[in-house]
């Protein structure tokens, strides 16, 4: 075969895989903002689910005087929205926190990435029906890649629990300058 055959559909090949490159994958993930409207319609029903599933997972829940409960906080890495489903790659950070003797007590806490799937009910509101997490340990670093690509580095940038810790001191009843103590 010569060149003249293999040359053309050679350079068109390499032309759509790069033009699907540059669709997919965008130069940073400032590319790709988040709808502020349909995030701020799943965040609630995702943070909710976390919350669900961390309990009976925490040290403070094993002594009641300290009332302990769960905060959970979950930030959008990327949304995509098809008919009536919605794929939300999350960062997620869950807390939980007693009170004891008037002071904020941190008991438990987890933070990693997430895939949530969620679907749009007739009512208009949202449910999760699938979430998954990246392994413990060995595979933690290729399932973060696999389901972030160039978005793995943001998935692994740290969730600030001050807001966690506002809402805990307000559920609480505590001061907004109440000390954090460990369990």
């Amino acid at each position: 075969m010569s060149v003249r055959i293999w040359g053309p559909g050679v350079g068109a090949a390499m032309v759509l895989v790069a033009t699907g490159a540059w669709v997919m994958w965008p130069a940073d993930a400032e590319a790709r903002p988040v709808d502020a409207r349909l995030w701020g319609a799943v965040r609630p029903v995702i943070e909710a689910r976390l919350v669900a599933e961390s309990r009976g997972s925490g040290y403070g829940e094993a002594v009641p005087e300290y009332e302990a409960r769960w905060f959970c906080r979950a930030e959008a890495l990327e949304l995509q929205e098809r008919g009536d489903r919605v794929r939300a790659g999350v960062n997620t950070l869950c807390m939980e926190y007693g009170v004891h003797d008037g002071t904020l007590m941190e008991c438990s806490g987890a933070r990693f990435p997430q895939v949530v799937v969620l679907k749009r009910d007739a009512d208009g509101g949202y449910r999760v029906v699938s979430r998954e997490e990246p392994p413990d340990g060995e595979g933690y670093g290729e399932w973060t890649r696999s389901h972030f690509g160039v978005l793995a580095s943001a998935a692994e940038d740290p969730v600030s629990s001050h807001a966690l810790e506002t809402a805990a001191r307000a559920h609480f009843g505590l001061p907004a300058d109440a000390a954090v103590g460990d369990c």
